[in-house]
C-alpha cells in the first residue's frame, strides 16, 4: 500500500518472535478450567438454602433470624471485597484464591457440625469471605486468561450463576435422599473445593511481584475504579444491583413462600426452584452474549421489573404459575445485569485494576441484596409474608426501572 512502510521478513531482528510467543494467550481450555474454582465456591454459597428448614426445626428460629443468618454471608462477602480486589491486583490471583478455598473448606466443616444459630452465622460469614475472593480474584483470573477474548467475561459471569444454581439443588437432593442431611452435602462440597484448589495451583497465571499498575493507597478500603471508569461502574450497578436483590429474595425467603403456596417443605423442590432461576441466568447470558452492552443492561432492567411484578401477583393470588415466572425472570435479570456489568468493566478498566473493579461491582450489588431481604424478613414477621413480599417486590421494581432509565439516558457509555 502506498505510503505504508513494509518490513520484509529478512529484515526483522532475529529476536522479535520471542516476545510474541511470550505474550500469546493461553488456550481457551485454560479459561474454562479457570472458571471451575468460581463455580465450586458459588456452589457452597447457596448450598445452605434448602437446609434452612431443617435447621429451623432443629434450632427453632424465626424468619427474621433466618435472614440475619443470610446477612452474615453478605457481611463476610462485603468485608472480603474491601481487601480482596486490591490484594489480587497487587499480589496476584493465586495468593488470594488459595486462602479463600481453604476458608471455604473450614466453612464446610462448621456447617456439617453446627450446634447453634451462632455456628451457622459463622459458617455463612466464612462462606461470604470466600465468595468475596471468588468474585474479585477468581473472576479476574478468568478474564486475565481470556486475554481480551469475549469468552472471558461470559465464562466468569456464568460460572458464578451456574455454581449458585447447582448448590441448592445438590443440597436439596442429597438432604432428601442421603443420610445425615446437613452433613453429606458439605462432605460432597468439600471434595469439589479440593479439586478447585488443585485447579488454582496449576493455573498458568503470572505472579505479580509489586504494585506496578495497581492503585496506590491502603490495602483495606472501599473498592473503586479509576475516575474515567466511574460511569461504567454506575451503569453496571444500575442493572446488576436490582437483579441480584431479586434473586436474593428467592434464596432467603423463597422456601417459605413456596411452602405457603404449595403446602410442601420438600427440600429438593426448593433447590430445583433455585436451580431453575440460575439456569435462566446462565441461559440468558449465552443468548445475549453478542448483543451490545447497552441492550444487555436494558434487558436486565426489563426482566427484573417484570419478574418482581410477577412475584407480587403470585403472593396476591396464591398461584404457582406467576411464582415460576418470577423466579425465571429474576434469574434473567441478574444474569443479564451481571454479564453487562462485567463485560463493560473488563473492556474499559485497565487489567491492573480489574479485580478491584469486579469487587466494586459486586460490593454495590450485594450491599443492596443484603439489606433488602433482611428488612423484608423482619417485616414479614411483623405484617406477614404476603404484605412484606409485596413491599419488597414493588421496591425492587422501582429500583430496576430507575436503573433502566439511567442506562437509556447514558447508553452511549455502554455501547
Amino acid at each position: 500500500m502506498p505510503g505504508t512502510p513494509t518490513v520484509r521478513p529478512e529484515t526483522r531482528p532475529a529476536a522479535s518472535p520471542a516476545p510474541a510467543a511470550a505474550t500469546a494467550p493461553p488456550p481457551v481450555r485454560e479459561v474454562w478450567f479457570a472458571a471451575w474454582p468460581v463455580v465450586a465456591i458459588f456452589v457452597l454459597s447457596n448450598a445452605a438454602m434448602p437446609l434452612y428448614a431443617v435447621w429451623q426445626r432443629q434450632l427453632g428460629f424465626s424468619s427474621g433470624t433466618l435472614t440475619l443468618v443470610y446477612a452474615a454471608y453478605v457481611v463476610g462477602l462485603l468485608g472480603a471485597l474491601l481487601v480482596a480486589g486490591v490484594a489480587s491486583d497487587r499480589l496476584g490471583r493465586k495468593p488470594v484464591l488459595v486462602p479463600a478455598l481453604l476458608l471455604a473448606l473450614v466453612a464446610c466443616l462448621v456447617y456439617a457440625t453446627a450446634p447453634s444459630v451462632a455456628a451457622l452465622a459463622v459458617a455463612r460469614l466464612l462462606t461470604g469471605v470466600a465468595t468475596g475472593a471468588a468474585v474479585s480474584a477468581g473472576m479476574a483470573a478468568v478474564t486475565d486468561l481470556a486475554a481480551g477474548r469475549r469468552i472471558g467475561p461470559l465464562l466468569a459471569s456464568t460460572a458464578m450463576v451456574l455454581g449458585a444454581g447447582i448448590g441448592p439443588v445438590l443440597a436439596g437432593v442429597l438432604s432428601e435422599t442421603a443420610p445425615a442431611p446437613t452433613v453429606t452435602v458439605f462432605v460432597v462440597e468439600g471434595v469439589l473445593l479440593v479439586t478447585a484448589l488443585a485447579t488454582v495451583v496449576r493455573m498458568p497465571l503470572p505472579a505479580r511481584g509489586g504494585t506496578a499498575g495497581a492503585a496506590p493507597g491502603a490495602w483495606v478500603r472501599l473498592p473503586a475504579v479509576p475516575r474515567a471508569n466511574r460511569r461504567h461502574l454506575a451503569l453496571g450497578l444500575a442493572a446488576f444491583a436490582p437483579g441480584i436483590s431479586a434473586t436474593a429474595f428467592v434464596l432467603s425467603l423463597g422456601p417459605s413462600l413456596l411452602a405457603g403456596l404449595l403446602g410442601t417443605t420438600d427440600r429438593a423442590l426448593a433447590g430445583g426452584l433455585a436451580l431453575a432461576m440460575f439456569l435462566s441466568a446462565t441461559g440468558v447470558q449465552f443468548a445475549l452474549r453478542r448483543f451490545a452492552v447497552r441492550t444487555v443492561l436494558l434487558a436486565s432492567g426489563a426482566a427484573t421489573v417484570t419478574g418482581t411484578l410477577a412475584l407480587v401477583t403470585a403472593v396476591r393470588t396464591g398461584s404457582l404459575a406467576p411464582l415460576v415466572v418470577a423466579v425465571l425472570l429474576a434469574g434473567a435479570g441478574q444474569g443479564a445485569g451481571q454479564l453487562g456489568g462485567l463485560t463493560l468493566l473488563s473492556r474499559e478498566v485497565p487489567a491492573a485494576r480489574r479485580a478491584e473493579a469486579n469487587a466494586a461491582l459486586n460490593a454495590g450489588g450485594y450491599l443492596l441484596a443484603g439489606v433488602l431481604p433482611v428488612a423484608d424478613g423482619y417485616l414479614s414477621d411483623a405484617i406477614g409474608l404476603p404484605a412484606a413480599a409485596t413491599t419488597f417486590g414493588l421496591a425492587v421494581a422501582a429500583l430496576a426501572a430507575g436503573g433502566a432509565v439511567l442506562v437509556a439516558l447514558r447508553g452511549g457509555q455502554a455501547g
